[in-house]
């Protein structure tokens, strides 16, 4: 219980940290990204990981085997969201449109043509159940992974203040 309550204490900073902003804008072709600027729920989020996650990227967050490898379909299997895997190296603004629009999707709007499996939850899940299972899965991370997520995050909200 101690370990939740500090994982989730650290969400609400990393979350807080991120931006005070409430909404971003990638481009012409995205959707505004809202900024989680109210408290993530954990077990919410995990709840709706093992609902709407896990058959694809594991009960314990570690992906498909052989996640770096196309499968006979020619696409990459769904790769893990645990310290092992890449989702700690992007932006939430990625993170929330890959979810929300699915892969293909949010890829084609930063100019990228690439055959994604995931699936787009934007019709399935509210914005705020997207952001509690964002934060689940940042809450599993170790330190150094959340520190350079969030440090990725706020950069990312830097350059689009720029725009």
């Amino acid at each position: 219980m101690k370990n939740r309550t500090l994982f989730l204490a650290f969400g609400l900073l990393v979350i807080a940290a991120a931006g005070g902003a409430f909404l971003l804008t990638q481009s012409e072709n995205t959707v505004a990204v809202p900024v989680a600027n109210y408290p993530v729920d954990l077990v919410a989020g995990e709840e709706l990981y093992i609902q709407s996650c896990a058959a694809c990227h594991g009960t314990n967050l570690e992906g498909q085997a052989d996640w770096r490898s196309p499968g006979a379909d020619g696409r990459l299997p769904a790769p893990p969201h645990d310290e092992t895997g890449h989702t700690w190296h992007h932006p939430d603004s990625l993170l929330f449109n890959y979810t929300k629009l699915g892969g293909k999707e949010a890829l084609a709007a930063q100019g990228m043509d690439f055959d994604s499996g995931m699936p787009g939850f934007g019709e399935i899940l509210s914005d705020e159940e997207i952001w509690n299972i964002l934060a689940y899965i940042k809450s599993t991370w170790p330190e150094r992974a959340r520190t350079t997520q969030a440090e990725r995050t706020a950069a990312d909200i830097a350059a689009k203040g720029d725009e």
